[in-house]
């Protein structure tokens, strides 16, 4: 099991090589046509051009390979086989790939790994880990991990953090799945803070997102909404909302994770 210091520790100096490594290679396509003749190496400048390509593509070779090897993690944790997910990951986070994308994906997946097992502080660390880093190429990756950090800094009880991710993607387009668990993750935030109007706010858009998640988040967004719509004094709302709730998930188990919650069946 790889720590989410050593994960870090190993992405940031493997991303540190691999650009020294790039600009290497960069810089010998470009001086070796140039600099070549004036030292003298006539016919060899070819075959040192020759090498440099065939370095490039192997490495970009391996990076496609690195791709493969990453794209299987998701599924993995999805199914809940975390012991099957967490050597694919752990392979492409110990092994070095020329192309920074393979090495970010494989840090997201851990941070997605270990938020799925409840690991809520490295969740959170790896998460700020890969946020520090440039992602203007994977902007999905970017806000599936801000979400990520959000609901983790929550569990931690860090609702200052909680809010200072959740800002920004407020103002990005998402896509569905991006908007139905920033829903759910906004709902749990806005119900620590006690900011019911906001959460009853727009009911019936927010009840419509709902009803397309899965049944246990769906659930859950109901009988938050179910909360709000209590303490603004709209009974006829909260009623139909906890039965909602009682529908689509186990009512103990939700208030055992949500203690906020118990007051809906009090």
């Amino acid at each position: 099991m790889i720590s989410a210091e050593r994960a870090i520790k190993t992405l940031r100096r493997d991303l540190t090589i691999s650009s020294m490594l790039k600009a290497g290679l960069f810089l010998g396509l470009v001086l070796v046509p140039t600099v070549g003749p004036m030292l003298g190496m006539g016919v060899s400048i070819g075959g040192v051009l020759v090498v440099l390509g065939f370095a490039w593509m192997a490495m970009s070779f391996l990076n496609a390979r690195g791709s493969y090897l990453a794209a299987d993690s998701p599924s993995l944790i999805a199914a809940g086989q975390f012991d099957e997910a967490e050597q694919e990951i752990e392979k492409v986070i110990r092994s070095f790939w020329l192309f920074r994308s393979v090495k970010l994906l494989g840090l997201h997946h851990l941070a997605v790994l270990r938020h799925a097992q409840r690991e809520w502080r490295e969740s959170a660390m790896l998460s700020r880990a890969l946020l520090g880093q440039r992602l203007t190429a994977m902007p999905g990756v970017a806000r599936t991990t801000r979400l990520m950090l959000a609901d983790s800094l929550l569990e931690l009880g860090d609702l200052a953090g909680a809010h200072e991710a959740l800002v920004s993607l407020y103002s990005q387009k998402l896509s569905l799945i991006e908007a139905m668990n920033l829903l759910v993750v906004q709902m749990d935030y806005e119900s620590r803070i006690g900011a019911w109007q906001s959460m009853f706010r727009n009911l019936a858009s927010k009840i419509q997102l709902a009803e397309l998640m899965p049944a246990a988040s769906a659930g859950r967004t109901q009988a938050m909404l179910a909360l709000a719509a209590t303490h603004v004094g709209r009974a006829d709302w909260a009623q139909w909302l906890r039965r909602r709730a009682e529908l689509l998930t186990d009512i103990n188990e939700l208030t055992n994770q949500r203690p906020i919650l118990k007051e809906l069946w009090t």
